[in-house]
């Protein structure tokens, strides 16, 4: 394995100086100058402490990786001298709107000698054969995933597990990334029932499922793969309407009977949320969803104002004999005031009016959350949960502590230097930042102080609903 080469840091650059000072003044003079001990001496070149971070090297074997379909190739995972993994993979571009960047994120399969899905241990994560290497691109800070799906998980809803690796090309570094499990149906990630095609009928057919609003895949939207809304979105003029794709089971898997009963439950779901007595515990939408996830869902994309939030990326689950829940969250790269659009940048909005101000877009936020917040059940229920997070979990000294351990963490590792000479994007704009700062450290600045100026917006705001 090749080694990473770094540029000096500032620290190495004093080291060598005084090193080579200290061979200067000794060859200046044949004659040895008796010196006592510790006295009049320079120092010793400063010893240098690096943690670096993990490396996840791939070799295409020089094919290229396209979008679709996934291409075999190697790799290894390396930590410091010791492998931690070392096999094949099945290695594909992943994203949407961020395939345009040069930076490029990639979905990978685990795969076997004979290119079979193979599920394996990566990184101390559960045993999977689905993963992800997101490439924080617009994302300066490197960590605006991470920080928002480490307090999903600490607020006990599962998100994705992460790590920050960096990552190297076919020989070539090619930056920080961070390393995640892909969202889908397993006992360590959303772990609801397994649906096999011959569960159609009684308790079986109620769950599991994995529903999501999103956008579409190449071949658009279809009753085969999707199904609407029988309710526009308030604030919409484009006459677009709410999609809901199959996640799990998928298109190709999900049967008819299994199809019928999802459908029909997302439609009793809304039925009940529209009527007028929605605010019944025992006919209205209480009875349909599980609300303590549908308020963190609300928290979470509120707190960090997600101008995709409820709109795009938007999971949904239901397991056997249970209520439909909100989430996983997914893909907040855009949230925390990295948005220019729809006042995405803004501290002082709500995300989930995201219609209003943007009534010509084509995905919208259900009705379902303006409608939750008439119920004063439901108002009451958000207002203590934030009040309990604020004194803990959410508190501006929690947030700002996990933002300085993510520093730590690249600092440590020497990544946050070679990452942007690699992708020189400071004092640059790349779409959609709101703030261009001309260093790393003004864009970490930038992050504390929006989110210290969310917070502080929405504790008056949540109190005054």
């Amino acid at each position: 394995m090749k080694k990473k080469v770094f540029p000096f840091s500032g620290r190495t650059v004093v080291s060598i100086v005084l090193f080579l000072g200290l061979l200067v003044s000794c060859s200046s003079d044949d004659s040895p100058v008796d010196v006592p001990d510790g006295e009049g001496q320079p120092n010793a070149p400063e010893e240098i402490v690096e943690d670096p971070l993990p490396l996840v090297s791939v070799n295409t074997n020089g094919k290229e990786i396209v979008d679709e379909p996934k291409i075999s190739a190697d790799f290894t995972i390396t930590d410091g001298n010791q492998t931690l993994y070392s096999g094949k993979m099945g290695i594909e571009i992943r994203g949407s709107s961020s395939q345009a960047f040069p930076k490029k994120s990639y979905g990978f399969e685990t795969w076997d000698a004979e290119d079979n899905d193979m599920d394996a241990t990566l990184l101390g994560m559960p045993e999977e054969e689905d993963w992800i290497l997101y490439a924080p691109y617009s994302d300066k800070s490197l960590v605006r995933n991470v920080l928002i799906y480490d307090l999903a998980r600490d607020m006990g809803q599962y998100a994705s597990r992460t790590q920050f690796v960096e990552v190297n090309l076919n020989g070539q570094y090619n930056g920080v990334y961070v390393f995640m499990e892909k969202l889908k149906r397993d006992k360590g990630r959303i772990d609801i029932s397994k649906l096999s095609e011959d569960e159609n009928e009684g308790e079986d057919l109620t769950g599991g499922y994995i529903i999501k609003i999103d956008k579409s895949d190449k071949e658009g939207y279809t009753d085969f793969n999707s199904f609407n809304s029988d309710y526009a979105a308030d604030g919409a003029n484009s006459g677009s309407p709410i999609r809901f794709l199959y996640d799990y089971p998928k298109a190709d898997d999900i049967t008819d009977a299994q199809r019928s009963y999802i459908t029909t439950y997302i439609a009793g779901f809304e039925d009940a949320l529209a009527a007028d007595t929605f605010m019944d515990p025992d006919s209205g939408y209480a009875s349909y969803i599980d609300v303590d996830s549908f308020i963190d869902f609300f928290i979470l994309n509120e707190i960090s104002n997600n101008v995709d939030g409820y709109r795009i990326s938007t999971f949904m689950h239901k397991d056997k004999n249970e209520k439909l829940k909100m989430g996983p969250i997914w893909d907040f790269n855009l949230a925390w005031g990295n948005a220019d659009y729809c006042s995405g940048g803004e501290t002082d909005v709500w995300a989930y009016e995201f219609n209003e101000r943007c009534p010509g877009d084509f995905w919208f936020v259900p009705f379902w959350w303006d409608r939750l917040l008439q119920d004063p059940a439901f108002v009451d229920r958000l207002k203590n949960r934030w009040t309990e997070l604020r004194g803990n979990l959410l508190s501006d000294t929690a947030i700002s502590g996990k933002v300085d351990g993510y520093l730590s963490i690249l600092n440590e590792g020497a990544a946050v230097g070679p990452n942007f000479d690699k992708w020189p994007v400071l004092g640059t704009y790349v779409w959609p930042n709101n703030f261009v700062g001309s260093s790393y450290d003004e864009e970490i600045g930038y992050l504390k102080q929006w989110i210290s100026d969310r917070t502080t917006w929405l504790d008056d705001a949540i109190m005054a609903l």
